[in-house]
């Protein structure tokens, strides 16, 4: 058997973990007990497991190089992969140090790519171990990604990395690392900051785009759909609010508070909840009739999957395709730039249940018709 191909593979086990249960991210010691402390559970093995395995028909042809149990030896395995294994890590305690030796480690075996697992926060890590110097690529497992260095979802994620180590691509682009104060995140305050570039196999229908925020001049938009909005409501339904300005501007034109980066719930136009997360949703909203609100990221386009993980498949399948609602100005829509929204929610049948095409309320009495693709 010749190797022809060596690929690295670190998995942040840690990653998303504090989506569901409303926490926005997992960074730092204390959030992430307080995340276990509300039952949440490890989200980037199923993920990474997703991703890996569209490597199985090359199997023989790579060495897949990872670090062990948690950060990639269970992942491996688990796929019918023999790995390399390498490193060492206290099982059940990795932190982010572990993550960039894991990529220092990795460099220094030339490995033909790397393959991390995790958010902005992981993408930061791997960056500040290794810069640049290794051709890398993301498999979104986070919560907040805001990082172009992450592919769409984790099967694009598998499909790119098949496609660039049977050199059927040869694109690679340097895209940014970007992350935010997951503090002032919890009060809700967006503040990005660039960290540096990691090159990645590039293919645009792959992988996502930086996250875009809302000009300032938007604020007219935002009114007109809040008018429209508030005018067709319907007595005797939940609203489930998702984040974001283009929402707030529901809550602020009735007069009630607002979770800028979390999700609320209102009934006959009062507040029922603010900040809920999945478990408090699925409480308030069971056996009721219920719609949702969302708006897509800005130059993303992600209407689920991207830091309102809250919104659980479960809780989507019970509102059903026909009681989502989605909000956009046509400045959001054109920083798309031609590229149809998107849905990541970690169920498959969920995200095909939403693929198609479906209207967007872009105005008063406006609406627009847009692609939604896996």
């Amino acid at each position: 058997m010749i190797i022809t191909k060596k690929v690295g593979l670190i998995v942040n086990p840690i990653a998303g973990m504090g989506g569901r249960v409303g926490l926005k991210g997992t960074d730092g010691v204390e959030i992430l007990e307080q995340a276990r402390l509300l039952g949440a559970q490890p989200e980037s093995h199923n993920r990474a497991l997703i991703a890996i395995q569209k490597l199985l028909p090359i199997k023989e042809k790579i060495e897949l190089i990872t670090y062990p149990e948690e950060m990639g030896g269970i992942i491996a395995k688990k796929c019918g992969f023999q790995p390399t294994i390498i490193g060492s890590i206290s099982k059940g305690k990795t932190t982010s140090e572990d993550t960039q030796k894991a990529a220092k480690d990795l460099l220094d075996l030339n490995i033909h790519l790397l393959l991390f697992a995790g958010g902005d926060g992981t993408a930061r890590d791997i960056y500040d171990a290794i810069e640049s110097k290794v051709v890398t690529l993301g498999i979104p497992t986070g919560v907040k990604i805001q990082s172009a260095v992450f592919a769409r979802n984790p099967t694009r994620a598998g499909e790119l990395a098949l496609a660039f180590l049977q050199e059927r691509t040869h694109r690679v682009r340097e895209t940014e690392v970007m992350d935010i104060d997951e503090d002032l995140f919890r009060e809700g305050i967006v503040r990005a900051k660039l960290y540096g570039y990691l090159t990645i196999p590039y293919e645009r229908a792959h992988v996502q785009s930086s996250k875009a925020g809302s000009p300032e001049t938007e604020s007219f938009a935002h009114q007109a759909i809040a008018e429209e909005i508030i005018e067709n409501m319907e007595t005797d339904y939940f609203y489930i609010v998702g984040p974001g300005t283009t929402t707030r501007a529901i809550m602020d034109k009735l007069q009630l508070v607002n979770t800028l980066l979390g999700i609320d719930l209102i009934y006959n136009k009062k507040l029922i909840a603010n900040d809920l997360n999945e478990s408090k949703l699925v409480h308030h909203i069971q056996g009721k009739k219920v719609k949702l609100i969302i708006t897509p990221i800005g130059g993303q386009g992600y209407i689920l999957g991207r830091g309102n993980q809250q919104l659980s498949p479960d809780i989507i399948k019970k509102i059903g395709k026909e009681n989502i609602v989605v909000i956009a100005t046509r400045n959001k829509l054109n920083s798309l730039n031609g590229q149809p929204l998107l849905v990541d929610s970690g169920d498959k049948g969920v995200d095909e249940l939403l693929c198609g095409y479906i209207g967007i309320i872009t105005g008063y009495r406006e609406k627009s018709i847009y692609k939604v693709v896996c």
